[in-house]
């Protein structure tokens, strides 16, 4: 009751995901189309982490798009193995001897490293046989990378554009090292067929309903849990740790414990957001980890009003929606007679200007629109 904006939010939430799934069911939305919509409410999550560290901790990491893609590289290692699994058990269930175990997993490494020269199963990959492991990775990885680069940085009170900096350099460091085949996780290739969950006999219009539930019901834990901890004792120090880090580590508040419990939930809450993301986009390559990607998460919050939950969500909504539909072809071009504009190569610049204008006109962003009208 004293945060009504929570419960506006679950509510639009919960109509907005059972009028897709009534509208799928009904022949009226595509599958891909309902994608879309799983994969928009994954980046609607990553977009809350990064405005629970950057708006209200004052932090602007420029790198937590690689804990998003970690996630994703975390789940879909379980999903590419168990899938190459049963496609290489049922390939040799005609052998006149059954296949030994030893002939199953060569096999399997033929097939998933085949593409990069190999047939050897990397040491990464010694838990993907199992789904209850891979879901612990999911959360342990990302967390522990950013428990360790936190630590690091705010031991030593790397602060502002140099802890951006750090952040953009760590992004980048480990795209380049994906990239390599020898990093095993298949280098450029990357992990592909993600969308065929291993046991499910369901039809992709199916599995795309069950993960559309998914991806809205992390996003509405997601969003109780960062409304808990910005609306009490924690959110008050976290927004003073932004506004006057000085003044409240003279306070004796521990500053660097903050900053590094922030910096750490967030980096799971984006693992968390990615891990369902990419099940539903079916492929995932180094490339989604660069850090252009964490900086187009951040433009999305300051469109929608950094420091309001309500307003990264927005921002990242319609950000991505609006993206999907100038680069997929669907926005009609402007002929002006000496020139044709075609969104699919103006569509980041005009992502920019817009980026500009709000900073310049709106800083608020999208959400303080809706704060005026409250």
């Amino acid at each position: 009751m004293r945060h009504p904006s929570v419960l506006i939010f679950l509510s639009c939430l919960a109509l907005f995901t059972v009028a897709v799934t009534v509208m799928a069911q009904a022949g009226m939305v595509s599958t891909s189309f309902v994608k879309t919509l799983g994969m928009t409410l994954c980046l609607c999550l990553v977009a809350l982490a990064m405005d629970l560290i950057w708006g209200y901790a004052g932090i602007l990491s420029l790198g937590h798009f690689a804990f998003f893609g970690l996630g994703g590289y975390m789940i879909g290692m379980w999903l590419m193995y168990a899938r190459t699994e049963g496609i290489v058990v049922q390939s040799l269930a005609g052998s006149p001897l059954p296949a030994t175990p030893e002939e199953i997993r060569q096999g399997i490494g033929t097939q998933i490293f085949g593409v990069v020269g190999g047939s050897d199963i990397p040491w990464v990959w010694s838990f993907a046989h199992s789904l209850p492991l891979q879901l612990l990775l999911v959360v342990l990885v990302p967390g522990l990378l950013a428990l360790v680069f936190g630590w690091l940085a705010f031991r030593s009170r790397v602060t502002g554009v140099y802890l951006s900096i750090l952040t953009q350099a760590m992004t980048l460091a480990l795209a380049l090292y994906l990239f390599q085949n020898d990093s095993g996780l298949r280098g450029n290739n990357g992990l592909s067929g993600l969308q065929n969950i291993p046991g499910v006999t369901a039809g992709q219009d199916r599995v795309s309903v069950w993960l559309l539930w998914a991806s809205a019901l992390a996003l509405g834990l997601g969003y109780i849990l960062c409304s808990i901890m910005v609306s009490g004792k924690f959110g008050s120090v976290i927004r003073a740790i932004r506004d006057d880090e000085q003044r409240v580590r003279f306070l004796g508040y521990p500053v660097e414990g903050y900053k590094l419990f922030v910096f750490t939930l967030t980096a799971i809450i984006a693992a968390i957001a990615g891990a369902l993301y990419y099940p539903q986009a079916g492929i995932i390559n180094p490339t989604e980890l660069m850090p252009i990607a964490s900086i187009y998460l951040a433009v999305w919050v300051a469109i929608g009003g950094r420091g309001r939950l309500y307003g990264a969500v927005i921002g990242a909504a319609v950000v991505s929606l609006l993206s999907s539909w100038f680069t997929g072809g669907r926005a009609p071009s402007i002929p002006l007679g000496f020139y044709t504009i075609n969104w699919v190569d103006w569509w980041q610049v005009l992502l920019g200007l817009t980026f500009v204008l709000v900073t310049l006109l709106a800083p608020g962003g999208i959400g303080a629109l809706f704060g005026r009208g409250r």
